[in-house]
């Protein structure tokens, strides 16, 4: 699964690991994360997220 940065602050979603604070499973692809998921540190939603190439 792709990871996914936050273009704002540059905190990077790792499905993997998913947002435990946020009720997030690890697991959970981008794609399946909640409308209304925001970026842990710095509060911005699921747009402003940009694929990382690995």
């Amino acid at each position: 699964m792709k990871k996914y940065e936050c273009e704002t602050c540059g905190y990077i979603y790792d499905p993997e690991a998913g947002d435990p604070d946020s009720g997030i499973a690890p697991g959970t692809a981008f794609e399946d994360l909640p409308d209304d998921w925001v970026c842990p540190l710095c509060g911005v939603g699921k747009d402003d997220f940009k694929p990382v190439d690995e």
